[in-house]
């Protein structure tokens, strides 16, 4: 101020050389000639530092659809940008802002963090090409209620991300999950295969790969597959919805018993399946890329025929098979069942199925000198 208020007081002076003055005050000649006029105009005030901001902005988004931006983002606090204003244009908002937009009209209200949102790196996505060629399911964390632990159990489409089932469980044992799936595949029908971790109760180590519930699995024509051990992002879509779960849903509040988290959990379904956009997906919800299965579950398994001429072997009590004069080990996931050995390529060799699927091999040349 006190520099522009000399070089006014000087430029005003008769016989003055403002082009001079300017060029000795390091300004160019429109900027002096502008104090000039602002003073003339204005005096001291005219000498401060103005806005730059507009005093029309006809592009400002209307009050009213900011409200509407800001009321959204406080039903649903971890939707960014992109899926706050997805959802607005899906709910038939008309003048919805860009994306753009949406994230500056988050940040002036202090919703988002911008260094965060900008650190975030882009995943690499892999997923099926159809509905129902791979589910994903896993147990998240228990957690405590009023009335004791819940230990959530999510079923989750691969190619869509459509959640089948989000379960409030009392515990983490087989026929808990086989209860749970038999009422996911009475209403959704029967994937290709499932893939699951190496824990309990669909996982017994790399030695026994093998359980009753997988055996259940291979019964009904479902492949079974399991994630590398340590390596939780082999299923990364389950763990990354269980996240998003604990973040829109569970930490969010206290919890009584375990029927108010199914009616919670069944209310968030809903949402992150048919209202939520999902950016994998380009902004759509999973519900319109999810179909059900044409497989449908059967309510009696039929028998188990392995055609004419099979060799077939009963597992005994312990998972073994007796055959060439030896016993060789299956697994007790399968005690009780029977099971084929086909010859391979390799002399000597055979695989053991159960159903259609291979769960064992035997090498007739084991031990021999």
């Amino acid at each position: 101020m006190s520099l522009r208020r000399e070089f006014v007081t000087l430029a005003r002076k008769e016989g003055s050389n403002i082009r001079e003055l300017c060029r000795r005050y390091g300004i160019q000649p429109r900027i002096g000639y502008k104090w000039l006029r602002r003073y003339a105009a204005e005096g001291d005030k005219g000498l401060k530092d103005r806005s730059r901001r507009p005093e029309h902005s006809p592009g400002r988004t209307p009050a009213s659809m900011e409200a509407k931006i800001v009321a959204l983002r406080g039903e649903h606090p971890c939707w960014g940008a992109r899926t706050l204003q997805r959802r607005l244009v899906d709910l038939g908002e008309t003048g919805v802002p860009s994306v753009s937009t949406v994230a500056a009209i988050l940040h002036r209200h202090g919703l988002i963090d911008a260094q965060a949102s900008a650190q975030r790196a882009a995943p690499i996505r892999f997923e099926r090409g159809a509905p129902n060629e791979l589910w994903q399911m896993d147990y998240k964390g228990h957690f405590a209620t009023a009335a004791g632990r819940c230990h959530p159990l999510a079923v989750l489409d691969d190619h869509s991300r459509f959640a089948l089932a989000i379960a409030a469980c009392a515990d983490e044992r087989t026929a808990t999950v086989q209860r749970v799936l038999t009422g996911v595949f009475r209403r959704y029908g029967l994937p290709g295969r499932m893939l699951m971790d190496n824990g309990s109760p669909w996982g017994n180590g790399s030695h026994q790969p093998w359980t009753g519930l997988g055996a259940w699995l291979l019964r009904l024509g479902i492949g079974v597959s399991h994630g590398r051990p340590y390596h939780p992002q082999t299923q990364g879509k389950v763990e990354r919805f269980n996240g998003t779960m604990q973040s829109e849903v569970i930490g969010q509040r206290a919890w009584r018993d375990l029927a108010q988290c199914d009616q919670e959990f069944e209310r968030f379904r809903h949402v992150y399946n048919a209202e939520r956009p999902h950016q994998a997906l380009g902004l759509a919800t999973p519900a319109s890329r999810y179909r059900p299965s044409y497989r449908a579950f059967p309510e009696q398994l039929p028998a188990i025929d392995y055609g004419p001429g099979a060799i077939v072997r009963k597992v005994q009590g312990k998972g073994e098979i007796s055959f060439s004069r030896r016993e060789w080990p299956v697994g007790k996931a399968f005690s009780g069942q029977p099971v084929a050995l086909r010859p391979t390529i390799v002399d000597g060799k055979y695989d053991v199925v159960f159903c259609l699927h291979k769960v064992a091999e035997i090498d007739l040349r084991e031990g021999q000198e």
